[in-house]
């Protein structure tokens, strides 16, 4: 949809940022009981990127991702109205990650918050964001989804700890005189009756009954990998048709579906249900890992990067995670 006031909304600017550490398969199989094979064939992970806990984290991935967002946009922080960060792993609750980004980078006196949408967060943020330049409140914002998954992850547990990778990616989104540009249809969606099924507890109590005996460390992630592959198979692919049903566009006219990286075999199962050439699906899982709200983002910039996607071209973002939470968000660029 166009906006009412005749303006249209750019991705001026792509970035993301990955630590250099690398964890591999072979790794995991001097720490836990599993195999390269094993992994491979339930997640389709290779490898994954994790942080140096000792001078790297959500904070420092969030504004290297932004500043090269910055950059490609030829942009200064002090152009930010606005800085929105998806993330559920912050340093500190307060002051929130966005906040010290904006500082960081020299973006004061913008206002800056954080989105706690797990997964959803980066496809959440870009609606927000979209919305709010929508309205005419804000011309240029920053949006950010960064995760280090490696600080939530008790990697004495070989079914989760094998999943999860560090990642940022960010994107800079600002108002245009083309009508024409911007997020076309947006949801953003949740249902916490299986909120049980993909959580982070940090105290006893707020531990279900039926999860006592789960041998994970509190302040940990804990998951029930069946139930969530069997909901987010489901509900991918209903909300992919929704979109395209909404606006009217149809599958070939999508340069590319951007999903979250969760799992290879739920994106592979979406893609053949819908009945699309494996080319429609951008994939990294195998080389990143599921990277949470880090991950869409990342998928993006290396996409925008590469030429993969360019200005014209129909994207969409497509995210699931806890909550539970889903998101799509679909944007001409």
């Amino acid at each position: 949809m166009n906006s009412p006031d005749g303006f249209g909304i750019r991705i001026a600017g792509v970035g993301s940022a990955v630590p250099e550490k690398v964890l591999t398969n072979a790794d995991f199989e001097k720490m836990v009981d599993t195999t390269d094979e094993w992994i491979v064939q339930r997640t389709g992970i290779r490898e994954r990127r994790v942080v140096d806990p000792e001078r790297e984290g959500t904070f420092t991935l969030a504004c290297d991702a932004l500043r090269g967002a910055l950059e490609d946009a030829k942009l200064a922080a002090s152009d930010l109205d606005l800085i929105i960060l998806g993330t559920v792993t912050g340093e500190m609750t307060c002051p929130s990650v966005a906040c010290r980004v904006a500082d960081a980078l020299g973006a004061a006196p913008a206002g800056a918050f954080d989105v706690g949408a797990a997964c959803c967060g980066f496809v959440y943020s870009i609606n927000i964001a979209d919305s709010l330049i929508r309205c005419g409140r804000y011309r240029t914002i920053g949006v950010i989804g960064a995760d280090t998954m490696s600080t939530i992850t008790d990697y004495t547990d070989r079914t989760l700890s094998i999943l999860f990778g560090d990642a940022a990616g960010a994107v800079v989104v600002a108002r245009d005189d083309d009508p024409s540009l911007g997020c076309l249809y947006q949801t953003m969606q949740a249902d916490a009756a299986l909120w049980e099924s993909l959580y982070i507890p940090r105290r006893e109590q707020d531990i279900p009954d039926h999860d006592r005996d789960n041998p994970i460390r509190l302040g940990c992630l804990r998951m029930r990998g069946r139930e969530i592959f069997k909901f987010a198979v489901v509900k991918m692919r209903e909300v992919i048709e929704e979109a395209l049903e909404a606006t009217g566009l149809s599958a070939c006219q999508i340069s590319r579906f951007i999903c979250h990286q969760s799992n290879l075999r739920i994106i592979d199962s979406t893609r053949q249900k819908l009945g699309l050439p494996p080319e429609k699906f951008y994939i990294n899982i195998d080389t990143h890992g599921n990277s949470s709200a880090g991950s869409v983002g990342l998928c993006f910039d290396q996409l925008w990067r590469a030429g993969e996607v360019k200005r014209g071209d129909y994207v969409m973002f497509v995210a699931i995670g806890g909550g539970l939470t889903w998101s799509t968000s679909v944007w001409k660029l």
